[in-house]
């Protein structure tokens, strides 16, 4: 295709809001649209390079691909043997392992789906991802497979007309369906190709169906795109649902912006957008693990703009001497692709990636204690014992464990009840016990989950009444969770909460012999194993700092009126002597993250819920 220099500056307008979201959010709010603008794009330039082709009968699908590997893996190639190198001398086992994952995952392009499992509760912080931004490289990549396979094949059962008319009602249900999954599912929706081809399908809609306008109409259109995008930029944040029918907003806007073709544009023709649009899938690459050290290494907030002209600097950089090798893009059979020298680059660095994967992060750089210390905190990470639902009651999941008695317990809450799951499971109680949980959520319908609907715990009614409880155990731990910045707003979430957890203490009481309330348990980053290995943090804390995390708690309580009569149970008391260890002497770690305990000390530690079980 022509190239365009609206489309240039375009990236342009993409690439700064992303940078300036990631190094500081409050600066652009919702400047993680800039990636569907990217989409958008991407649609539009991918449809017209393979329908241009297909319209002149030597459509060769072999030849989009190496077009398409010449173009993006060269650079990120680059930057994932640099983040492999330099993590050889400055990151930790458990650090360099996660890095290996993640390489191999971001040169294979699934690394969308790598982040979509891992995503969730319990998933790390995003800062602590060197590669997490390649997921809509991922995402794009696997809409370059698949998308001329389908153009082909509807080519050879359709006109054009038809293949055009179909590609626009596919763009419509792909939009519908992405905002119906990302209510159900809003981690698959945000990750996944699914529901992110109609961005680039929408694209593609706007290279088949050109408006034809005269120049004030397309200038209307320019800036009312321009306006829609930045108005998104500013007006959304990470606390809508993403990408959802709002996503709307921006991609129309980019689409708009698209369909007026100005190359004369006071804006989009700026040397300033021209420069940064040309460098823009570089800047896209470097600026994250920029962002990502910030947090690693506690750089000041000065930093932030080094750090973004850094990004820029290694942007123009990286297009200059690696996006601008011409390599080789025909190749006279079939079996001559196989000399497509970036597919190699790929294969080498998967190749490394696992190898520094499946060592363990080369653990054998370090000895003794300090390797001991490593190989433990990779073993805590990530154990946890809570099964599957094995049980629906009243359209509630369940955890069930059978007991040999008519006598039934019912566990409610998040993680911090699922994580008594495997001392209940080891004491064999005569009771039928019911799991009813939803990970990070808490037990009132006003609370929001970004990434569940935290149905089971909010509609307590249909369980609680549809089986005969006689004790009923609920946690307060996620009371303070996902509040306002908003002091203002904030007050009023904590108020409408208590009451709301009041009136599910009421609830409780009425319909079960006993109710127990389990307040928090020690934690903070010091039972983290992960940030203990990486910043050799204490291994222990005091009972003061333990309780200074749950002031909020232990205020809340003393507004909750219901709980006259429901048995209080304070972890703290039994978990702590003078401190809090995180560890036993032979570095075995308790926790698998900074608030979950590990399994295995679940069973000896939780003994003091024997007198529920048993009582």
């Amino acid at each position: 295709m022509n190239f365009r220099k609206d489309i240039n500056g375009l990236r342009a307008i993409a690439v700064i809001a992303v940078v300036l979201f990631h190094f500081n959010e409050n600066w652009m709010p919702g400047g993680f649209a800039g990636v569907d603008v990217f989409f958008v794009i991407s649609g539009f330039l991918m449809t017209g390079i393979i329908f241009k082709k297909i319209e002149q009968d030597n459509f060769s699908i072999l030849n989009f691909y190496v077009a398409r590997a010449n173009r993006i893996i060269p650079a990120l190639a680059a930057l994932c043997f640099v983040l492999l190198l330099l993590g050889w001398f400055f990151l930790n086992p458990v650090d360099y392992k996660a890095l290996g994952k993640h390489a191999g995952s971001s040169v294979m392009f699934v690394s969308n789906i790598i982040y979509w499992k891992d995503s969730g509760y319990f998933d790390a912080a995003s800062q602590e991802k060197w590669l997490l931004h390649t997921w809509s490289l991922s995402v794009e990549w696997q809409f370059y497979i698949l998308y001329p396979l389908v153009l082909v094949a509807m080519r050879k059962l359709m006109s054009l007309r038809f293949m055009k008319a179909t590609i626009l009602i596919g763009t419509i249900i792909g939009f519908v369906f992405s905002v119906l999954i990302t209510y159900k599912s809003p981690s698959a929706a945000f990750y996944l190709l699914p529901t992110r081809a109609w961005e680039m399908m929408i694209g593609g809609v706007a290279y088949l169906y050109p408006i034809n306008a005269n120049e004030k109409t397309k200038k209307i259109m320019e800036w009312a795109g321009i306006a829609l995008i930045v108005l998104s930029y500013f007006l959304l944040s990470e606390h809508n649902l993403w990408p959802g029918y709002l996503s709307f907003v921006p991609v129309i806007g980019a689409f708009l912006l698209i369909q007026a073709n100005r190359s004369n544009s006071i804006v989009t023709d700026h040397i300033i957008f021209q420069r940064l649009g040309k460098w823009s899938y570089s800047i896209y690459l470097w600026h994250w693990p920029l962002v990502v050290a910030m947090y690693f290494y506690n750089l000041s907030q000065q930093f932030i703009f080094y750090g973004i002209a850094l990004s820029v600097l290694l942007g123009f950089l990286s297009n200059k001497y690696i996006e601008s090798i011409n390599f080789k893009t025909r190749f006279s059979s079939s079996i001559d692709y196989l000399k497509c020298k970036p597919v190699y680059f790929s294969t080498t660095l998967f190749v490394l990636s696992g190898v520094i994967y499946l060592s363990n992060g080369m653990l054998g750089r370090f000895e003794g204690q300090a390797a001991e210390k490593y190989q433990n905190a990779m073993q805590a990470i990530g154990d946890w014992e809570y099964p599957k639902p094995n049980l629906i009651v009243h359209n509630t999941e369940v955890r069930f464990i059978k007991g040999n008695s008519d006598k039934n317990i019912l566990f409610i809450g998040a993680s911090h009840i699922e994580q008594t799951f495997p001392y209940a499971e080891k004491i064999r109680s005569p009771f039928n016990i019911y799991y009813v949980t939803d990970g990070g959520c808490f037990i009132a319908p006003s609370f929001e989950h970004p990434l569940s609907d935290c149905a089971n715990i909010q509609n307590y009614e249909k369980i609680i009444t549809g089986v005969n409880f006689d004790k009923i155990i609920t946690s307060i731990y996620t009371l303070d969770r996902d509040l306002s910045d908003n002091s203002v707003t904030k007050n009023q979430q904590i108020v409408q909460r208590v009451k709301e957890y009041n009136e599910f203490l009421k609830f409780a009481k009425e319909n079960a012999k006993e109710v127990y309330m389990i307040l928090g348990e020690p934690k903070g980053s010091e039972f983290d194993p992960k940030l203990s290995v990486r910043n050799n943090l204490n291994t222990f804390i005091t009972r003061q700092q333990a309780r200074k995390y749950y002031s909020l708690h232990y205020e809340a309580l003393e507004q909750l009126d219901e709980k006259d009569g429901v048995y209080i149970i304070d972890p703290i008391d039994y978990l702590c002597d003078d401190v809090c260890m995180t560890m036993d002497d032979n570095y075995k770690f308790y926790y698998k993250d900074a608030t979950h305990m590990r399994p295995w000390y679940a069973k000896e530690k939780l003994a003091y819920l024997e007198s529920i079980f048993n009582k």
